[in-house]
């Protein structure tokens, strides 16, 4: 029997309110939500990172960042040291397996050679290098200090390539579809069915704030600020529409995993600001969630989540288990029946809980863990404790200690540690022995 098609259709900081399928009343997205009814939907799905590098190590790894040499967000500057090649990432996995490779879009785990995405497994890479670069230019403005100065970040492979004026969101689907279709031309020539793993990898609906007026136009209703961020959200939904039309087209569709979420919560960086306004608003949205990027509450770590499998997968269903990005790899796998790498996986598969639904520990965690900057957090069932909790990059939260139970109160607006003083002694206990283990063993 043919392995499955693998996709990753990841976005950079879309916020878990930001979809219609996930209740957003002001964005449209369709494509999204056909996608989400035709498959799983995670109503609990957590980065491992509230920051950007970190949540991209642990999504292609399988691994907590502090396995994976990743904890912080890496520089654009060319140079920059990342993900360690010793790390085996889903593409360098599945490469000898047989399968075909390719990232398109956003790598943000090293600017060198010797740790780009090619090093790491992928036959093909088109993108860029950096957290983020200018949607029509493809240059990398935002580390203009201490003699960093902007940069131009387009590549495919090692080799820069310029394709200025064009929409970076719209060259990212194009080049997935291309991609996507080549496989099947391949096929066809060489009468073998080689299956493919596609990482399509958006810098929207992070900054800067760019859209064709084409998107801008389907939301006149909505305030300057929101219009773009909704717009911007919307290429990217035309897009996994473009991306499901030509698995269909090419009569792949059946047969491909497709797994789409974002690498972090809505950010409130002043780079966002259209109206002049620093109100912390831009569009972005955590839904009921208290928090942002940056935060280790909820706004800044639960993600909108939806994995599809048509042959395999039945469609229209809500899934409410606890699971994040290092599962991804360990899914991936079960389902291509591969055996996983030798090293040591902190993710676990879900792929029990999506081919049958059965059995209320299916890929389960008993706990998660998470560690950024000062912060810690762990949830452990209804419980979360956020040590040193902040709201986003700069604002502290009141409390240093924040028990919630998050069944009860799933925005963390409760603090119950007075109340629980053992249950914040046996998570903290918890989660300072996960964080201590974690670095000692490293890698």
């Amino acid at each position: 029997m043919r392995r499955p098609n693998l996709i990753v259709i990841y976005c950079d900081d879309l916020g878990y309110g930001d979809l219609g399928c996930y209740g957003s009343e002001d964005i449209q997205t369709p494509h999204l939500d056909r996608l989400a009814e035709e498959g799983v939907r995670f109503t609990n799905w957590y980065s491992n990172s509230p920051v950007c590098s970190p949540s991209r190590a642990s999504l292609l790894t399988g691994r907590y960042p502090a396995r994976t040499g990743v904890e912080r967000i890496l520089s654009g500057k060319r140079g920059t040291a990342g993900l360690p090649l010793e790390q085996k990432t889903i593409a360098s996995v599945l490469k000898p397996e047989g399968y075909r490779t390719g990232l398109f879009g956003k790598w943000h785990l090293g600017v060198t050679p010797e740790q780009s995405p090619n090093a790491h497994g992928f036959d093909e890479f088109f993108g860029f290098l950096a957290g983020c670069v200018d949607y029509y230019s493809h240059i990398f403005y935002w580390e203009q200090r201490g003699g960093v100065n902007p940069v131009h970040d387009l590549w495919h492979n090692d080799r820069e390539v310029w394709s200025n004026g064009e929409y970076l969101t719209e060259l990212i689907t194009a080049k997935t579809v291309a991609f996507i279709e080549a496989g099947r031309e391949l096929e066809q020539g060489d009468e073998q069915e080689q299956p493919f793993f596609a990482y399509a990898a958006y810098n929207a609906p992070h900054y800067p704030m760019h859209a064709p007026q084409k998107y801008v136009d389907r939301y006149p209703r909505l305030p300057p600020d929101k219009r773009i961020m909704a717009a911007m959200i919307s290429a990217v939904d035309d897009g996994v529409g473009e991306i499901v039309e030509a698995l269909r087209r090419t009569g792949q569709y059946e047969n491909t995993v497709i797994f789409f979420s974002s690498d972090n919560g809505p950010s409130t960086e002043s780079r966002n600001y259209l109206d002049g306004t620093e109100d912390l608003y831009y569009g972005g949205s955590a839904g009921i969630f208290r928090g942002h990027k940056g935060s280790l509450f909820e706004g800044g770590i639960r993600e909108p989540a939806i994995m599809s499998y048509p042959s395999k997968v039945s469609s229209g269903r809500v899934e409410h288990r606890p699971h994040a990005m290092m599962d991804v790899l360990p899914t991936f796998l079960e389902l291509a029946g591969i055996e996983s790498p030798a090293v040591t996986l902190d993710g676990r598969s879900a792929a029990e809980l999506l081919l049958s639904g059965n059995g209320p520990q299916a890929g389960q965690h008993e706990r998660l863990f998470w560690s950024y900057e000062d912060q810690l957090a762990v949830r452990e069932g209804s419980w979360k404790l956020v040590l040193n909790g902040k709201l986003d990059f700069g604002r502290e939260a009141p409390d240093a200690v924040h028990l919630s139970n998050l069944e009860t109160d799933p925005g963390e607006r409760s603090n119950l540690s007075l109340q629980f003083p053992d249950k914040v002694r046996e998570l903290r206990e918890a989660v300072i022995h996960w964080y201590e283990q974690s670095h000692q063993e490293g890698r």
